[in-house]
């Protein structure tokens, strides 16, 4: 049966990801690894053999070299790092240590181990940088132009999972994912923080109120979580060794266009006020993302809209904060 790591393990994507296992009964021993208990319950899912949890700083690559041979994992999906880009604007240094050492941490130890383990190693849009409208759609030989630490940090991490790759010849296959949304997404990130504050607005029993924002003028290119797992696990699976792949929709909604969809499904009138402390010191304008490479090698291609993904996060904000 084979094995599978997960760094990030207590986080936004690693529960889906259990979940999309255990809804296509794909059996794995799975082992998470994280340095925050999860707030969920990870035994819940009856079709995996079997799941452990182990609390783990992956900046102790002593701690994580003994896990990693207690385990002998043949798959590693690597979700764990600082994600937030207001957060890497705040602490660049811990964001930039943090998101780059954990992964040399790593594969360091996956090479010295000389066992044959496939690695996902995720990466995010932000690295393409602040583009033009004559560079849309988003093509993986885009080159890059990192704009925030948190960008730099992971374009370190693709680069030294090329070297990797090239060199020691690691099984390593590269994401760079655009935005994703879905139910239980923490409200630090944009699009639940938008339904927290104009759900609040619903709550009180008003038709109308006002929300604080940063630029609302930005295009986003957002992917259901849902669709994402999925594609994380073909990629794993069956994506090439070295190579690059965009995880995104190919369609691109301005925060603004958001703002009004959420408004309109909660039928309140919602007005807008800039926030300068919202406001990052530098952003890119408009990520849209193509993803041909990943359609036409796995045959993947995102099934819930956005549409429905924002009903099913107002839902679960309601059924969960407003009974």
């Amino acid at each position: 049966m084979d094995k599978l790591l997960i760094t990030g393990f207590s986080g936004f994507v690693g529960r889906y990801f259990l979940e999309y296992l255990a809804l296509n009964k794909i059996e794995m021993e799975v082992l998470g690894i994280d340095s925050k208990e999860p707030e969920f319950d990870y035994l819940q899912y009856k079709n995996i053999l079997l799941v452990k949890f182990v609390p783990l700083d992956l900046l102790n690559i002593a701690d994580f070299r003994q896990v990693f041979h207690d385990f002998k994992p043949n798959y590693i999906l690597h979700l764990a790092s600082f994600s937030s880009v207001a957060y890497s604007w705040n602490y660049p240094v811990e964001s930039f240590a943090n998101n780059t050492n954990i992964f040399l941490n790593m594969t360091s130890v996956v090479r010295e181990s000389k066992q044959k383990v496939r690695i996902l190693s995720i990466g995010s849009s932000e690295q393409y940088g602040d583009v033009t409208k004559l560079d849309i759609p988003l093509k993986e030989r885009q080159q890059v132009r990192p704009i925030s630490p948190y960008a730099v940090a992971r374009v370190s991490q693709e680069l030294l999972a090329k070297v990797f790759a090239e060199s020691y010849g690691l099984e390593i296959v590269l994401t760079r994912s655009f935005n994703h949304i879905g139910p239980r997404q923490d409200e630090r990130f944009v699009v639940p923080s938008f339904i927290k504050r104009i759900a609040e607005i619903k709550a009180s029993n008003l038709k109308a109120g006002t929300i604080e924002t940063g630029d609302i003028g930005i295009v986003r290119d957002f992917t259901d979580v849902r669709d994402v797992v999925r594609a994380y696990y073909l990629l794993l699976m069956n994506g090439r060794k070295g190579e690059i792949y965009n995880v995104c929709s190919g369609r691109g909604v301005m925060l603004s266009e958001m703002i009004e969809l959420i408004a309109s499904l909660l039928d309140v009138q919602v007005d807008t006020k800039v926030n300068a402390d919202y406001v990052r010191p530098n952003d890119n304008k408009i990520i849209i993302g193509e993803n041909f490479k990943i359609r036409d090698e796995l045959g993947w291609k995102p099934k819930i809209s956005l549409e429905q993904s924002i009903k099913d996060m107002v839902s679960y904000k309601f059924a969960s904060h407003f009974p």
